[in-house]
């Protein structure tokens, strides 16, 4: 494990730092960045999402995808918690929150914008940052590339029904070219680059010469970690210092609930028997968010500055530490899991 790795949750605090006094110190820069959007994806933060998740499409086997199917219990503990489970625990703990034990705190508007942005996150099954997660915990490489793949073809059905249900609306409109685009910026075009630089390794004929490849790139596929961090927080820091309180209240059931529905997966997966590098993903991905469409259904319907909002980018600030956590734990219990 080089420096990066060894010391990645200290790169990450130090992007969070970083990004939150850049933003204060110099939010030109920021607002620039801000303005490299199209359909609500930021296009500097997508770069910077594929240069993580290319070298991890690199190490997809193609010829190994087919075998998927003969281990179908990992993709159908993802699906179960992404689509059975986690909208409506995170509808719940809302309610209980926001309408129950912060009701003193929050007026009862405020505190139903709250809610809907956490339901909207928690119908936003993670489609990038996933890839992130799995190869920092030595996910199969292959089948997390399916297990996103079946969940984003699910979402282009499911977000908006069950997105209505939940918020009882029924004119949720969902920002499709913020999904398709996504898909295409975070799946197909990294896994298209992928594929051609594997065959292109392959015909050279040299030992490891994918695994030399891929070494190579870790340290840049973890500063475009760092890099995305520094400019999530850099976005955000005017709303960090203005809204603490509030903040701190929307975060608390956001890490209650993205720490309950990792372990309730992960145990459900030791009671599968799946082995880790199937187990962990598939975790992973029930538990992180797509921010970024989040993001967009919550400022299409609730408006820019609207509690909605204000949510779903706390979600987005949560996430990366949360997850680094996860993936610490992942790690260390290895051992749990069928080899």
């Amino acid at each position: 494990m080089g420096i990066f790795e060894r010391y990645l949750s200290v790169w990450i605090a130090a992007g969070i730092i970083g990004g939150v006094i850049a933003g204060l110190v110099v939010p030109e820069l920021f607002a620039a960045i801000a303005g490299y959007e199209f359909a609500h994806v930021n296009l500097v933060v997508a770069v910077l999402i594929w240069l993580m998740i290319y070298p991890m499409m690199v190490q997809v086997d193609f010829s190994a995808i087919k075998d998927v199917g003969k281990k179908p219990q990992g993709l159908v503990l993802t699906l179960v918690v992404n689509w059975l489970i986690k909208p409506f625990s995170m509808a719940a703990i809302g309610w209980l929150f926001f309408h129950g034990l912060f009701a003193d705190w929050v007026d009862p508007q405020t505190a139903s914008e709250y809610i809907a942005g956490m339901i909207l996150l928690g119908v936003a099954p993670c489609t990038a940052m996933v890839f992130v997660w799995s190869q920092l915990t030595k996910g199969d490489a292959n089948y997390t590339l399916v297990q996103v793949s079946v969940n984003d073809i699910i979402m282009i059905f499911a977000f908006a029904p069950i997105t209505a249900f939940l918020l009882g609306v029924t004119d949720v409109e969902v920002p499709w070219e913020t999904l398709l685009l996504s898909v295409v910026l975070y799946v197909v075009l990294p896994l298209v680059a992928g594929a051609i630089t594997r065959k292109l390794l392959e015909s050279k004929h040299e030992a490891h010469a994918i695994e030399k490849f891929t070494s190579k790139l870790k340290p840049w596929s973890i500063i475009g970690l760092i890099s995305t961090v520094v400019i999530l927080f850099g976005l955000q820091a005017p709303t960090i210092v203005e809204k603490p309180q509030d903040i701190v209240l929307i975060a608390i059931p956001l890490m209650i609930q993205t720490y309950g529905i990792f372990f309730i997966a992960y145990f459900a997966a030791l009671k599968m028997k799946l082995a880790h590098n199937i187990a962990a993903p598939a975790c992973m991905i029930g538990t992180s968010n797509f921010f970024e469409l989040a993001v967009a259904v919550a400022i299409s319907l609730f408006g820019l500055h609207s509690g909605a909002a204000l949510a779903t980018v706390v979600g987005v600030l949560v996430e990366v530490p949360v997850m680094l956590s996860l993936v610490w734990f992942a790690n260390r219990t290895r051992g749990w899991f069928a080899s």
